[in-house]
């Protein structure tokens, strides 16, 4: 059993001292947020036992980060050092730009992770249970760190039911894009093309399942998802321009009413779901 530190107590952090407590891997839960609401609120629903400053992180066996990626280098480069069995996992949505800002006296401490899981919502109030389970966690780069603490995570995150893939961080900052960095953006903008078209009243009486879906996640947090934006600019870019190629393609068999076109077009679509 471990002492954990989760620094950030919303919906990722709060619902992982959920699991961990689950499985019984923790004897002692502690919280770090800057947000004293947070801080009030992670204590109420008993997400953590206290509240602590740097120092009361530093006697931590691990140290999650569960706050937004700008915030996690930030904090890296303001911690100073650990005890050389002290674990450092961040769970940002980023990963290379973090990977290349780690301060060298944690390097051999730091293990580079991104769950693919979470919801649209935010705060402790949105912690919950099974949120972590059967989902997949990524770890990049894990040649940079040591031995110990490479074993000790794998072993956590086998014992919460997640699936572990392994990659680059380049490689997965490129594939996250396309998998949730670009739907995001979509989402948001969707919802900002009917705000600006529809009145409130027609919105409530008339979005149906299709609407519903494509824009819940323009409900998340904007201050996390504009981190992650800009971490990861170049290849968010890149999947914008493609998807602008292929609305273009829509767009064009509409106008020409090459329905022909667009039954195919729509039919390669569908095969997705064959993989998923």
């Amino acid at each position: 059993m471990y002492k954990f530190g989760i620094v950030g107590l919303g919906l990722m952090g709060g619902s992982f001292a959920k699991v961990i407590k689950k499985y019984n891997l923790s004897s002692l839960v502690v919280g770090y947020d800057h947000n004293k609401e947070h801080q009030k609120q992670a204590l109420e629903l008993g997400l953590v036992q206290k509240i602590v400053d740097l120092d009361g992180l530093k006697d931590c066996d691990i140290i999650v980060l569960a706050i937004p990626v700008d915030a996690i280098i930030s904090f890296l480069n303001s911690f100073g050092s650990v005890n050389e069995q002290t674990t450092i996992i961040d769970f940002g949505g980023t990963k290379e730009l973090i990977v290349n800002n780690i301060p060298t006296e944690l390097k051999d401490n730091f293990i580079a992770g991104h769950p693919m899981t979470g919801t649209e919502k935010f705060g402790p109030k949105a912690a919950i249970d099974g949120l972590y389970e059967d989902k997949i966690m990524v770890l990049c780069d894990l040649e940079n760190s040591k031995e110990f603490h490479k074993k000790r995570i794998i072993k956590i995150f086998e014992t919460i039911k997640m699936k572990l893939v392994f990659m680059k961080s380049k490689d997965h900052d490129r594939h996250a894009c396309y998998m949730s960095h670009l739907p995001h953006a979509i989402s948001f903008a969707l919802a900002n093309v009917v705000m600006n078209q529809e009145d409130p009243n027609n919105i409530i009486s008339l979005a149906a399942g299709g609407f519903k879906d494509m824009s819940r996640i323009a409900k998340s947090s904007p201050l996390m998802w504009a981190d992650i934006f800009k971490q990861n600019r170049k290849n968010l870019l890149e999947s914008i321009y493609l998807y602008e190629e292929q609305f273009a393609l829509i767009k064009k068999m509409v106008e020409d009413e090459d329905y022909d076109s667009m039954i195919k077009w729509m039919g390669k679509a569908n095969t997705l779901h064959d993989i998923l």
